[in-house]
């Protein structure tokens, strides 16, 4: 497989940042973001990521200097979703029990990212600019002459196996396991395969932008810090041809015909532009005491809703660190959450889980279901030799949310569901006594 030019493959560091980028001298205007002409013959295009009135603080937006302006394109007509399925997530009664499912399997059919998104589960509604969807996706083949945009929310990548390249409108990204990337809403992109295959997973933000969350009483340093995060320089594609655009928007898939690569923007400056972050760079902060911090420290991205600490979407990873505190029980507790919790594993093995929970694998406890050590874990932490131990050689993130997750149909009938999931506690033994 062709591999992508290294030249593509640069970066601009930083998180939020107002860039300007240009991958041919002068192509951005030396003043005024739409000017009468602009240099090279390009055309000027505002992408608007957030409404025009929003503070600016928290606005988002980005000028584009491009071959052809957006609008040239033939009309949609609507595609087959396959299984790709969007809000309000109703063919399924949401059920109160605790759900694992095994790695989803690669599919021998070609199949590129798009054929290969599969829903398994959401909240909230896409229309009103609240909640979520969890796909994941499994490829074998890289996106040829096709084009893909989502209207309906930004995109993060969580590849679990297999490296991506990512081809955007505003240049390059090059995304591998442990990693993560953030397709905002509206930008087109194709992704091609560098491995034979590859499988992950996907949070599909319908609400307010990920960001990084307050540090609070953390102070200023800590967690994930901006200046690891990377966003492309400009990068066009002038091409000629038969191109296809798939655009979801509302939860169904439409495609059109496209005459010219749409990848075409040779400079643009704002602060509205994919990024990639290396979960290695995360600075793990825990407690050297007694007792646990609250998962939030783990906390990479957030989605905030107008009610404060109330998360659309937290991005939460459990990755390689230190555990030193002393008379505890240090595996994660026995929980109930008012908030509703998927996870995931990358690789490794998650300290909460002895067997079941396997790398491409994923769980959901929902709003209030309890959940916990299984109870081999349980038995083991209890009589542990409380020293400084060192979790390594793993990485399991969550999609935590206010919302109430609804399982799709595929999701709760396909063979990846573990029937037996419930069985990991039911040998958990009582140790009551009246006397200590």
């Amino acid at each position: 497989m062709d591999k992508v030019d290294p030249v593509k493959l640069n970066y601009q560091t930083g998180f939020g940042n107002e860039f300007a980028t240009e991958a041919l001298v002068d192509a951005l205007p030396k003043r005024g973001n739409s000017p009468q002409k602009v240099a090279h013959g390009l055309y000027s295009e505002l992408l608007s990521g957030t409404a025009f009135m929003v503070p600016r603080e928290t606005n988002r937006r980005t000028w584009l200097y491009r071959i052809r302006p957006s609008v040239v394109h033939q009309p949609f007509a609507q595609l087959d979703n396959g299984f790709i399925r969007g809000a309000p997530f109703d063919n399924q009664v949401v059920t109160p029990n605790q759900l694992r499912w095994d790695a989803l399997p690669i599919p021998e059919a070609p199949t590129d990212f798009v054929d290969g998104l599969i829903t398994m589960m959401g909240g909230g509604d896409a229309s009103t600019g609240t909640g979520l969807a969890i796909h994941i996706y499994t490829a074998n083949t890289s996106m040829v002459d096709r084009f893909f945009h989502n209207s309906d929310g930004e995109l993060l990548f969580v590849p679990q196996q297999g490296k991506l390249i990512i081809h955007t409108e505003l240049g390059v990204l090059d995304v591998a396991p442990n990693e993560i990337a953030v397709i905002q809403r509206g930008i087109k992109f194709r992704v091609e395969l560098i491995d034979d295959f590859a499988r992950g997973y996907v949070c599909e933000n319908y609400g307010a932008a990920l960001r990084l969350p307050s540090l609070g009483a953390i102070g200023s340093n800590g967690l994930a810090n901006p200046r690891d995060f990377a966003t492309p320089v400009a990068c066009y594609e002038d091409k000629e041809g038969d191109f296809t655009l798939t655009c979801k928007m509302n939860g169904n898939l439409w495609s059109a015909k496209i005459g010219h690569s749409p990848l075409d923007v040779v400079a643009w400056h704002g602060n509205y532009a994919p990024y990639k972050y290396n979960l290695a760079e995360f600075n793990v902060i825990g407690s050297i005491s007694f007792d646990h911090p609250d998962p939030s420290i783990y906390t990479v991205l957030t989605s905030p809703t107008n009610s404060e600490g109330r998360a659309n979407i937290d991005f939460v990873i459990f990755p390689p660190r230190w555990i030193v505190a002393e008379d505890t029980y240090r595996p994660p507790w026995y929980h109930r959450n008012v908030m509703s919790e998927f996870m995931g594993l990358i690789h490794g093995q998650y300290d909460g889980r002895k067997e079941g929970f396997v790398p491409g694998g994923s769980s959901l406890h929902n709003c209030m279901s309890p959940h916990g050590n299984d109870a081999e874990v349980y038995e083991v932490a209890s009589k542990a030799d409380l020293k400084p131990h060192y979790i390594k050689d793993t990485m399991a993130f969550m999609f935590e949310t206010c919302m109430l997750y609804k399982p799709t149909k595929f999701a709760m009938e396909t063979e990846q569901m573990q029937q037996g999931y419930s069985d990991c506690w039911q040998s958990l033994q009582k140790h009551f006594t009246e006397t200590n």
